[in-house]
């Protein structure tokens, strides 16, 4: 046999089995333990810092005020699919994807204070991502853009994140991580990079386009709604929107996110599919 048709008899086209994206799941849970701090707070930059730009190309889409709900709903969420995508095809850490290392955790191949150890280090991470780019997109113009109208937008979806109440908060961060830990768990199984791509695609467009909350979007959208504010961008009254409010809303998509994601999904799938090894 060729070299070629070795290789060739390698290849697996086919996405890996339930049981073996649990396995996968807590693999990947030790491997995250393992990163050094330093090099983990930089992956999770990235991962802030990609998140924002899916919530960036999100809000200039948006910024076309003439597209009916439900088109602008569908597109927008397409396109805040680039943060997932950059994520899983480049490599970062997401607070909200490291939820799944829950998986870890129950299957004893790693500790409860080492899961929160690295939750802490890339939950600040993301948020620090997040704020570069902030500072980066508003110091680009994007808000100028379609005569200020991205500007408005961004201030108009920070403010539609702030009004609703804690509790509503929360759940909708439970929903949100429901279908983005659903995502990543596509990505676990995938081989190939357009298999990742087109896994990802309808549960992210899903939880955008019915608004739900995720934690580490909200670390870019409330922070850039606020300065677009305070920079004279609002075409509406944002007296809601300031600091509180952002803390506001972070502390329930957080705790949301962290259910969704750990428990509605993480959980229940290493309940179904966990194998004990053997000794």
């Amino acid at each position: 046999m060729t070299v070629e048709a070795k290789d060739l008899a390698g290849l697996k086209p086919d996405a890996l089995a339930p049981a073996a994206i649990e396995a996968k799941a807590e693999t990947l849970a030790v491997g995250k333990t393992k990163l050094a701090p330093a090099k983990c707070f930089v992956l999770a930059m990235f991962a802030g810092a990609f998140i924002g730009f899916g919530a960036m190309f999100f809000c200039t889409f948006l910024g076309d005020t003439t597209m009916p709900f439900g088109v602008q709903r569908l597109v927008g969420g397409l396109c805040f699919c680039l943060g997932l995508v950059l994520v899983l095809c480049c490599g970062a850490e997401l607070f909200t994807g490291n939820s799944l290392m829950v998986c870890g955790v129950m299957s004893k191949k790693i500790t409860w204070g080492a899961m929160l150890k690295n939750w802490v280090i890339v939950w600040l991470g993301n948020l620090v991502g997040a704020l570069v780019v902030v500072a980066l997109v508003f110091l680009a113009a994007t808000p100028d853009m379609n005569g200020g109208n991205v500007g408005a937008t961004f201030v108009s979806v920070a403010l539609g994140k702030v009004t609703p109440d804690w509790i509503t908060l929360f759940f909708k961060g439970i929903m949100c991580n429901i279908l983005v830990c659903l995502a990543v768990w596509i990505g676990f199984s995938a081989r190939t990079v357009v298999d990742k791509v087109i896994g990802i695609l309808l549960p992210i467009a899903a939880f955008v386009a019915c608004g739900f909350e995720h934690c580490v979007a909200n670390m870019f959208f409330l922070p850039m709604g606020l300065l677009c504010k305070l920079t004279g961008y609002a075409a509406v009254d944002a007296s809601a929107l300031d600091l509180g409010a952002i803390f506001y809303n972070i502390s329930a998509a957080t705790l949301g996110n962290i259910v969704g994601g750990a428990i509605f999904v993480g959980l229940a799938y290493w309940f179904v599919y966990h194998v004990k090894s053997e000794k």
